[in-house]
Formats: structure tokens, sequence, C-alpha cells
């Protein structure tokens, strides 16, 4: 029997021993390739990809385990998942949040890497390529040998990271972009809108997320007034005063940057006001 037959034969056996196992069975035996995961956040983004882990054991790995020209797992047992819990781009081309499977077709000179809206595939067999969310086509690189595959977050940036694929003496790479400002200033303004009435802390920490980007502080100001007329802090004060000395209201920064030491000096234990009192300083010397 050819060995491909031989391997669709046996995935299937297993597939339907797993379906009449009693629903009741708690032992799970040890997996040949042992399930693993990776995870990375960017910004607010979570991402993660789920696979399982086989090795080479002496075995002529491309084009003949792992055939060329041929939609594979790129891992063993279930289908590899990859999960961002926000809108992202892979190589510039953009992907919804969700759940998706993640194949890839080896070829020796170039790989085409799958993302499909069918997450729960036992590897590829009842792959349909009228369901890929996205593809890709990247090179494969050269690496020291793996024993075992592995997928990492090779490099991580402030809004990006490098996914790395790396089995036997080979690598294929993909970048993945998040538009960390965008994603979590829609989160933001959901939390502030969903605060609780007595809750001075959510609006006060998305007011100071926002005043530390490029964007106008005029909306976290406005979250600002709201955390100050719940409870005024040495925090939201001194918040408040850094976003009005943004707008260019010096005079007011400097009256609200002194009513937030005086309320932190009094505070039990008092809190540091150095970072204050030097930007009182130069808002004083902008006048």
């Amino acid at each position: 029997m050819p060995r491909n037959t031989m391997t669709a034969v046996t995935a299937l056996m297993t597939a339907t021993l797993a379906a009449v196992a009693p629903a009741s069975a708690t032992f799970v035996p040890p997996r040949v390739s042992p399930q693993a995961s990776v995870s990375q956040t960017i910004g607010t983004t979570q991402l993660t990809i789920s696979y399982s882990r086989p090795s080479v054991k002496n075995r002529t790995i491309w084009g003949a385990l792992v055939p060329y020209d041929e939609v594979w797992r790129t891992g063993a047992n279930e289908a590899t998942t990859f999960t961002t819990s926000d809108d992202v781009t892979i190589n510039g081309a953009p992907l919804p949040a969700g759940t998706y499977s993640l194949a890839t077709i080896p070829g020796k000179s170039e790989w085409t890497v799958i993302f499909n809206k069918d997450r729960e595939l036992w590897g590829t067999y009842q792959y349909k390529p009228e369901n890929d969310a996205l593809r890709i086509t990247v090179k494969p690189i050269e690496v020291p040998f793996t024993e075992s595959l592995e997928f990492s977050f090779a490099t991580i940036g402030e809004d990006s990271a490098t996914v790395m694929m790396r089995w036997e003496k080979l690598a294929i790479t993909f970048t993945v972009k998040v538009d960390v400002v965008g994603t979590t200033l829609a989160k933001a303004r959901a939390a502030v809108a969903a605060a609780a009435a007595d809750d001075w802390r959510t609006p006060y920490v998305a007011a100071n997320w926002l005043l530390s980007t490029s964007l106008p502080p005029q909306e976290a100001l406005g979250w600002l007034d709201r955390s100050i007329k719940i409870q005024a802090t040495p925090q939201n004060l001194g918040a408040k005063a850094r976003g009005l000395a943004a707008t260019g209201d010096t005079a007011q920064a400097i009256a609200l940057a002194k009513r937030a030491i005086e309320l932190a000096k009094a505070a039990n234990p008092n809190a540091n006001t150095a970072n204050l009192e030097n930007l009182i300083v130069q808002w004083q010397g902008a006048k």
C-alpha cells in the first residue's frame, strides 16, 4: 500500500476510534508528537500558536516525510492553529481577529502559508481551500539542526513580531503587525464607557495611556475630568496637568500640578512628587 494511502487510513482509524471512545474516559496516553503552544502579546493584542511537535528521528523530512507541493498540517495530530485577539496584518496582508488552522505547502524554493477558517481539523485531511482566509508566500532558509518542530516569536517590536517555524535544518518566517494605537484606543473607549459610576481608576488609566501617544489630548482630558469628578487624586490631577501642558495651557497645568503635589504629600504614605515638581519648573520656564 502506498505510504500516503497508509497514512490516510491510519488517521481515519484513529479519528474513528476517538469518536467511539467513552465520553467519560479521563486517561489520555502520551503522544509521540507532544502538544505545545507559544504566545506573545503585542500592545494589547494576544497571539497564540498551538501545535504538536514531531521529531526528525533520523528520517528524511523535506520532499519525503513531508512531500513538496502538498498541503501539510505544519506539525502533527490536530491542525496547527493561529489565534489573534485583534485584526492584524501578515506580511502586509490583512487577517481579521479569530482562530485559524495554519497549514503550509512546502516547496524547494518557496512555501505557501495558509490561514484557513476551519480550525478543528485532524491534520489537513478535510482541508477545503475555499475556506482560506489568507495565503502568503515565504522563502525557506537554512538554520542549525532542530530535532523537534518548533514555533517561536523570533523577534519582537513595539507593533510587530516575527513568527518562525523551524524543523530539521529549515525554517520559514512571517511578520505579524498590529495597529497598537488603534486597537488600544478602541479598548480604552469601551472600558471607559463600561466603567462603573464610582470607578475613577479606569478613566484615569485610559487617559494616562492616551497621553503617552501622539494623539490629541482632548479625549484624554475628558476622561480625566470624569475621573476627577468621582475622586480627585494625585494621579488623575497630575495626568490632567500634563494633558493641559500639551495643549499649551501651562498656567492651569501648574495650578493642577501643585494641587496634585499637596494631595500626594498629605497622603499616608505620601507619594513621590519629584516628577511633578520637575515638570512645574519646566512649565514655568516655558511661560
